[in-house]
């Protein structure tokens, strides 16, 4: 039985809607989860409590106002469903019943969060609202964020009032002055069980939300293909393109919020994680992993006895703060790319002379050129560079790398340009098998997704979270580098809109 969504429920959504996000760092996120006390897991759930709904909100109400008759495709509508239910039960989750001398030690002793920067992958109009100094509550307003003077006795907006009485928007205190307490301060305080209860229960709920949009990505990308199908449509607008970067850049971070809520109150402590981000990210481990990843899917795909070569040049002790899963899904999904396209340029079986019939080119020394993976630190970027020689990408047709639902995956390799097939856009195979994936109910890790064509687009706004950069830069005729800038400063908010 599908959720339901009641008028009330609507009222409720687009006023949190109305609402700014707030974004985070992850030096922020890092500060704040060391050695944290119930206490300060408690200040989390708080937050949490009061973040989340407001960005599922956003995304219901993205989801509703979609261009060309696509929020009224059947996935759509599920996905909208998932996002509101989880919204409902978060805004009715119980609140915790305190001891007053407990939230009192809960709410002292606070210690102020460093400040983040805009996040530099966006343009600065596109910055978030709390850019301005000016959007922000003062330090003496309600912590909640979402009271004001505006607000009735129940929490509610009185008819007609926006909720801060100077304009439409509503305002909301920013990161750096909440989320956070000294956790030192706390350590020897001994908290009641209603406390250890109510994040146990928060925790669970976090957990049952999280697993219920584990097929997102995908339910999406089913959606997107219905509405091709109907409108006998093949590419997607800049519009859609431009809702579906927002959509599944806040799913990421709604992702990560709620990963590293559930990692700091069920994880045993770790020397090198705080959650899920590891504070000495080893980057020649991970790319060692997702090096070896990639060639066994590319030899399970292609049935080969050994895929291409891959060298990895990277000094051994090269570490930083980062979130390993995000690292290995990107370096994954680019080396599979590469990895592709030289297989596809020479043949599973390469050869000095010209093959019979020409589909393949000769191989110097028979052998697969091999995919080099270069990783370089600098002062504020860590780069990665990957290089192939499979053949590379007409320059028109470079644009279309970002784009969803663009992928060569279902067309043979008819040419000399292995990583380019001849300019197919989003065949009808994919589309079908994109959808039987999603009645079996394949979720967003299943290995591998070539088919969807998110590979990149998925991998630069990965890269893009925490204040990186992907770059692509082909030649036509020879192959592909593919540039991944990681911030290094882990000071870049959040790109949220």
């Amino acid at each position: 039985m599908s959720f339901r969504i009641t008028a009330p429920l609507w009222d409720k959504i687009y006023h949190f809607a109305s609402f700014p996000q707030t974004p985070v760092s992850l030096q922020q996120m890092v500060l704040f989860g060391q050695n944290p006390s119930q206490g300060t897991l408690l200040k989390a759930s708080e937050f949490l409590k009061e973040e989340l709904p407001i960005r599922l909100a956003h995304r219901v109400k993205d989801l509703t106002e979609l261009p060309q008759g696509l929020s009224e495709m059947p996935s759509i509508i599920r996905v909208k469903e998932w996002y509101a239910q989880s919204f409902e039960e978060l805004v009715n989750f119980p609140a915790p019943k305190i001891p007053q001398e407990y939230s009192k030690i809960l709410h002292s002793a606070n210690l102020p969060l460093p400040g983040s920067i805009p996040n530099p992958s966006l343009h600065s109009s596109l910055h978030h609202e709390s850019d301005s100094p000016s959007m922000f509550l003062s330090p003496a307003s309600n912590i909640a964020g979402l009271k004001s003077h505006s607000m009735d006795g129940k929490g509610s907006l009185r008819p007609g009032v926006n909720g801060n009485g100077n304009g439409s928007k509503k305002l909301r205190i920013p990161m750096e002055r909440r989320y956070y307490s000294d956790p030192e301060a706390n350590m020897d305080v001994v908290w009641p069980p209603e406390v250890y209860e109510y994040n146990k229960r928060f925790t669970k709920a976090l957990e049952h939300i999280k697993k219920r949009h584990d097929p997102t990505v995908t339910t999406v990308a089913g959606g997107v293909l219905e509405w091709k199908k109907k409108n006998r449509s093949k590419l997607i607008g800049s519009d859609v393109q431009r809702f579906l970067d927002r959509f599944y850049m806040s799913r990421i971070g709604i992702r990560f919020l709620i990963g590293q809520h559930i990692a700091l109150n069920t994880l045993q402590p770790h020397p090198d994680y705080v959650g899920i981000i590891c504070t000495r990210s080893r980057l020649h481990d991970i790319a060692s992993e997702a090096i070896e990843n990639a060639r066994f899917v590319c030899e399970e795909h292609y049935g080969m006895f050994k895929a291409p070569p891959v060298q990895l040049i990277c000094p051994r002790d090269l570490t930083f703060p980062y979130v390993p899963g995000h690292l290995s899904h990107i370096l994954f999904e680019l080396l599979k790319n590469s990895l592709r396209a030289v297989v596809e340029r020479y043949g599973t079986e390469p050869s000095a002379t010209q093959p019979h019939g020409g589909q393949f080119v000769a191989a110097p020394g028979g052998q697969f050129p091999p995919i080099k993976v270069v990783v370089v630190e600098g002062n504020e970027d860590i780069t990665i560079k990957i290089s192939d020689e499979g053949g590379g990408i007409p320059r028109s047709a470079v644009p279309w790398v970002w784009t969803y639902m663009y992928t060569t995956m279902d067309v043979e390799a008819s040419g000399k340009g292995g990583s380019w097939s001849g300019g197919s856009v989003q065949g009808s195979s994919v589309g079908s098998v994109a959808l039987e994936n999603l009645k079996k109910g394949a979720n967003d890790f299943a290995a591998p997704m070539a088919g969807f064509g998110y590979g990149l687009p998925l991998s630069r706004l990965y890269a893009r979270y925490f204040g990186g950069d992907l770059h692509l830069i082909s030649m036509e005729g020879y192959g592909t580098d593919v540039y991944i800038h990681l911030n290094r400063l882990s000071s870049s908010r959040e790109p949220l809109q």
